[in-house]
């Protein structure tokens, strides 16, 4: 389907009011809340990290009011079982008083799902949201059951804890769409968080959209054309992830151990288009992608054992293959 530059302006506002509605609550973060509603349009998943007491969870928690859509949070402990996340089969008694095995939904039948404190809980337990990330289905027993569209798994981690928390497998960090690092406030910030929580008066979003508005942006986002030179840009800052590529470099090929799998060619198109229409516009240029790169690609970096070492991180693992780069029309 077509759109028309006035699709794209009403795309713009109704991202705009979206944004206004979380800015009611949250201090200012702007980047951060673009991101967030960026994942939320391209119908991807978020991995928020940030030390405590920054508002990860409001952040998710007022996204969800403004967006009409059926919300529901769990927090991950290492005592949670996949069976809490999915739902177990219990035994019922109908009507003319037959028992039966009845499935119990879990809290993942949601439209937005948060997924608080997400390295706490075991390995298993968070493999049990890779099937619903991905696909968008559960599997119990030998039956799978579709999930309700839209859906999205928003899920933060604390960074300084390390003491019982399993790290995140690649196979689970290479389906969130993007990895969103969550700043500290300026002073000035401070002060505004300071007057409007500790006072009488408590901000309260409105709803904007609802689902079905939702899937349409979505597909919106995904009718914009990318031109060939663009697409060729992005598949050159994929491959230079790789240290075994010849676009790689010498930062890359030091530091790292494997790069981006090519799910990060598909978000960093994907972000890319919904970048340009929030900047209104129909076409993605460079500039787009390089500013979608960083979220993108940070988690689909594997440092080397000599890049963790010396303490490199992947934002300048990312700001070095952006430099080397070209961009060729």
């Amino acid at each position: 389907m077509q759109y028309t530059e006035r699709d794209a302006e009403m795309f713009r506002r109704t991202a705009a009011a979206i944004e206004a509605e979380i800015g009611k609550v949250i201090v200012g973060q702007r980047a951060l809340i673009r991101q967030t509603l960026i994942t939320l349009i391209a119908g991807g998943n978020a991995l928020l990290e940030g030390v405590p007491g920054l508002a990860k969870t409001t952040l998710i928690r007022t996204l969800s009011e403004a967006v009409d859509c059926q919300f529901s949070r769990i927090q991950f402990t290492p005592d949670l079982m996949p069976a809490d996340i999915i739902g177990t089969t219990i035994i019922a008694e109908d009507e003319q008083g037959q028992k039966e095995f009845r499935f119990q939904r879990g809290p993942i039948f949601s439209n937005l799902v948060l997924a608080d404190e997400i390295n706490r809980a075991t390995p298993k337990t968070q493999s049990a949201l890779l099937e619903a990330m991905q696909e968008h289905t559960v599997s119990v027993a030998r039956t799978s059951y579709k999930l309700e569209e839209p859906f999205f798994v928003l899920a933060t981690q604390n960074p300084l804890e390390m003491e019982g928390t399993y790290p995140l497998p690649e196979a689970q960090l290479d389906r969130f769409f993007f990895k969103i690092n969550v700043p500290f406030p300026s002073p000035q910030e401070l002060v505004e968080i300071a007057q409007r929580t500790t006072g009488t008066d408590q901000a309260k979003p409105q709803k904007v959209i609802n689902g079905a508005t939702l899937i349409q942006l979505q597909q919106m986002a995904r009718s914009v054309p990318v031109a060939t030179h663009v697409l060729s840009y992005a598949a050159r800052i994929i491959s230079a992830t790789h240290p075994d590529s010849p676009l790689a470099p010498e930062q890359v090929k030091r530091y790292v151990s494997y790069g981006s799998s090519p799910r990060g060619m598909q978000a960093l198109i994907l972000a890319g288009k919904i970048a340009a229409l929030l900047d209104g516009r129909t076409n993605v240029a460079f500039r787009d992608l390089r500013e979608m790169a960083t979220p993108t690609l940070r988690h689909r970096i594997i440092l080397s054992f000599e890049g963790q070492a010396e303490g490199v991180n992947s934002e300048s693992i990312v700001n070095s293959i952006l430099e080397s780069i070209k961009e060729e029309a």
